[in-house]
């Protein structure tokens, strides 16, 4: 990406659009059309990577951040722009923002109410099916590693204030992720509890996994699980926002 357009994207999702159009006359660049000044508007750099209106589907590695909890949004915005997840693009553009602008896009994504895309075939053997099913929904108490619902809500849409939903997710995208866990490439709020986990998942188990959650779907609607009762099965920093 040139330098000048970098430049402009950043100014779209931290300054507005004055000072985008102040950049791009200094840059030499016709400013934008006058448009609205709304966080719908500003957000729209946003769709680049992940789908329109923040609902990326499960084709490609970008995942859906529209109606995921406030509290993980902008966790996971602190941890771009802290270093502790590696992206780039998101480093890039977080590196200036401060924790109110964070709050005010993590509330704007959290608050959109929109479909999730169909339930698709997972391709998965029936063994496959019955691992990666226990491991969702029954863990593996014996290796201290909790099922997926105690922590991501019972529809596995996610749990209020900061535990993100895990369906519909690209399985690519869900893959590397446990993978950056397990060789400490993501890292987390201490205590990391999901480097933890995934330290104790086996690769079969994580693509499995990674690929019976991307398959299913959610009716619209559906949203995170709030006033759960009782502590996390695993001491997790993230747990709140």
């Amino acid at each position: 990406m040139k330098p000048r357009v970098r430049l402009l994207l950043a100014c779209l999702l931290g300054a507005g659009l004055q000072a985008a159009a102040q950049a791009a006359a200094v840059a030499g660049m016709t400013p934008p059309a006058p448009v609205e000044d709304t966080m719908a508007q500003r957000m729209q750099a946003c769709v680049i990577c992940h789908g329109r209106q923040g609902r990326a589907t499960r084709d490609g590695y970008f995942p859906r951040i529209a109606g995921k909890p406030e509290g993980y949004l902008f966790n996971q915005l602190q941890n771009f722009r802290e270093g502790r997840r590696q992206n780039r693009a998101m480093n890039h553009l977080m590196r200036h923002m401060s924790d109110d602008y964070l709050h005010a896009i993590a509330g704007y994504f959290a608050a959109l109410d929109l479909p999730y895309p169909p339930a698709q075939a997972h391709g998965l053997a029936a063994d496959q099916q019955r691992l990666a099913r226990k491991l969702v929904f029954d863990g593996a108490p014996d290796r201290r590693i909790p099922a997926c619902v105690s922590c991501h809500g019972a529809a596995m849409a996610g749990r209020l204030p900061a535990m993100p939903g895990l369906l519909t997710l690209p399985a690519d995208y869900l893959i590397g992720q446990l993978g950056a866990w397990r060789t400490g490439q993501r890292h987390a709020a201490a205590p990391d509890c999901m480097a933890e986990v995934a330290k104790r998942l086996t690769p079969e188990e994580i693509g499995a996994v990674a690929r019976w959650l991307s398959a299913q779907t959610l009716p619209l609607g559906t949203k995170p699980e709030a006033g759960a009762t009782g502590p996390l099965p695993i001491r997790c920093g993230s747990g709140e926002p």
